[in-house]
């Protein structure tokens, strides 16, 4: 688990517009550990691609573990639900009496400690990797349960004092003493007044009741509540009763005195073992991690990557899991998108609508996961790793400070540049569409001059068809409507509702890439979705005469 280093890889708007933090946040954790684990953590950097195929073969045993063993995931996870946050009080035994429900919480931990043990090592064989195997802790147990009850409660037991059960056993004797004492007047004031108290020496008598005069002259009786109906009364505590309480009181200020020794003794027990309880939990926060990851890459269909020296980029039936989650929802396939991608410029072309944009985060998602430890959405993976990795796409925040979508374009550019370095991942949508189109092609294309001479994989989204021209610069396109039988989705979309359409053209897009040779024919998506949504044939006619 990588969670030591403050180097970082990519900026918070990276890790969000890839969709790292959207899969971070639908792992499912149920420990303050494992929730901790992943928050701090990091990821893996060239030269550390050894480390990172580790990381992956526990994760793959552990996918493994979870196909294998359902029933006992269920209680592992059960388990989890019930662990509480204790290291704070764990570290600080040492130095402070701990309070009653921390020893409890402890007490709890050790219990819950005992049973995940019992779940993950059978008859002494290890049912997982031996790293998340917790050191036995039924030492310490023994000590803050000296019943032997494995039940989940505490309490100041006699057994830890033989002073607390002799106090005890006086105060007993006191309040059996006072007991008798309150029974026996009782029993004088039925014989004498003819009054029947209740067990709990009171009586509840109404306002209109002709006895109430009566019952307030008895001096034996106070009031103690009343309302509007009633009034209740209380035996009052004689002299007799009022020794025993002074006695009783010797007796509770010795008791908590006791109480207090026993709490400080057994907080210096916990501390003695405080770096096993805290190994212990770092062990339940990793186990929570990649449990929760492995059950997130089996639900998803996530696979493990290939991690290669070489810093390159192949993905083999890619997909966005953010946007695959938002189709499933709405009952839609998602088409998987392969791509390699080397040191160098790569240009994806095509209209709107046609998925370059999802292409590009795409991208980005299956390279980021990787290099945090995640298994990735794909049907195979070969990457590199990256020292950087950087997206640049539109930006509402600058918008709202004032600036205008091009000005923060280029004000996200430079930092991106300033901070780039060799194995860089850079990652650029739509680049100068926010200015004029001469200004805005030609900044694109000095961009991509710039780009292709450093040691960058740089990922370029365009509508500018002429910047692929560039010797040396890769240029894929989506399929779109390449392949689509029109006269099929014609006829759909002629008699569908306006706000049917665009779902209706979508259906027939085809999402995939392909490599474009400098002699291919420049596409025509965008034509043929303004002229199926009925833009003028006079229009669309003139414009194929401006391509030709």
């Amino acid at each position: 688990m990588r969670m030591g280093s403050n180097r970082r890889l990519a900026n918070i708007k990276t890790r969000s517009e890839t969709g790292l933090d959207y899969v971070m946040q639908s792992i499912d954790l149920n420990t303050p550990f494992g929730k901790k684990q992943l928050k701090e953590l990091k990821p893996y950097f060239p030269g550390e691609e050894e480390e990172l195929r580790e990381e992956f073969e526990k994760l793959d045993n552990m996918v493994e573990f979870v196909r294998n063993n359902e029933k006992t995931v269920d209680q592992i996870q059960q388990l989890f639900m019930m662990i509480k946050e204790v290291s704070h009080s764990i570290s600080r035994a040492a130095n402070q009496t701990l309070a009653v429900v921390e020893i409890f919480e402890i007490k709890s931990l050790l219990l819950n400690m005992r049973k995940l043990l019992q779940l993950t090592v059978n008859d002494h064989e290890p049912l997982i990797p031996g790293e998340y195997i917790l050191e036995d802790t039924e030492e310490l147990l023994n000590v803050l349960d000296p019943r032997m009850d494995r039940i989940n409660t505490f309490y100041i037991y006699d057994e830890f004092s033989e002073k607390l059960r002799e106090l005890r056993g006086k105060k007993r004797e006191y309040e059996l003493a006072i007991r008798r004492e309150q029974k026996a007047k009782r029993e004088e004031l039925r014989k004498e007044h003819g009054i029947m108290l209740t067990p709990k020496f009171d009586v509840v008598v109404s306002k209109t009741s002709a006895e109430l005069e009566k019952i307030k002259s008895i001096e034996e009786l106070e009031i103690v509540d009343q309302d509007y109906m009633s009034i209740t009364f209380q035996l009052k505590a004689n002299e007799a009763v009022f020794q025993i309480m002074r006695q009783m009181d010797e007796i509770n200020a010795e008791l908590e005195e006791e109480e207090a020794v026993v709490c400080r003794r057994l907080s210096l027990e916990i501390a003695k073992h405080a770096d096993v309880l805290l190994e212990n939990c770092e062990k339940i926060g990793a186990l929570d991690l990649v449990l929760g990851k492995a059950m997130y890459a089996i639900k998803h269909e996530c696979t493990k990557p290939e991690i290669i020296d070489e810093h390159v980029i192949e993905v083999t039936d890619g997909r966005n899991l953010q946007v695959e989650d938002i189709l499933k929802s709405k009952g839609k396939p998602y088409c998987p998108v392969s791509i390699e991608l080397k040191d160098g410029v790569t240009c994806i072309t095509g209209a709107n609508m046609g998925g370059k944009t999802i292409s590009l985060k795409l991208t980005g998602q299956v390279t980021i996961l990787a290099q945090y430890g995640f298994f990735v959405p794909a049907k195979k993976a070969r990457l590199g790793l990256s020292n950087y990795m950087q997206i640049l796409i539109g930006d509402s925040q600058s918008l709202e400070r004032g600036l205008s979508s091009f000005g923060s374009e280029m004000e996200e550019l430079k930092e991106i540049l300033d901070h780039s370095v060799e194995r860089t991942l850079l990652l650029i949508d739509e680049i100068a569409s926010g200015t004029n189109p001469v200004e805005g092609l030609a900044l694109t294309k000095s961009l991509v001059d710039y780009l292709i001479k450093k040691p960058y994989i740089s990922l370029i989204t365009t509508h500018f068809e002429t910047v692929t021209e560039t010797d040396g610069v890769v240029n894929m396109q989506v399929r779109g409507l390449a392949d689509a039988d029109f006269t099929l989705l014609n006829r759909e979309i002629q008699y569908a509702k306006r706000r049917d359409r665009i779902n209706i053209i979508s259906k027939y897009m085809d999402y995939r890439l392909y490599r474009v040779e400098k002699q291919g024919e420049v596409p025509k998506d965008a034509l043929n979705i303004a002229k199926m949504l009925g833009i003028s044939s006079e229009i669309i006619e003139g414009a194929k005469k401006y391509i030709k």
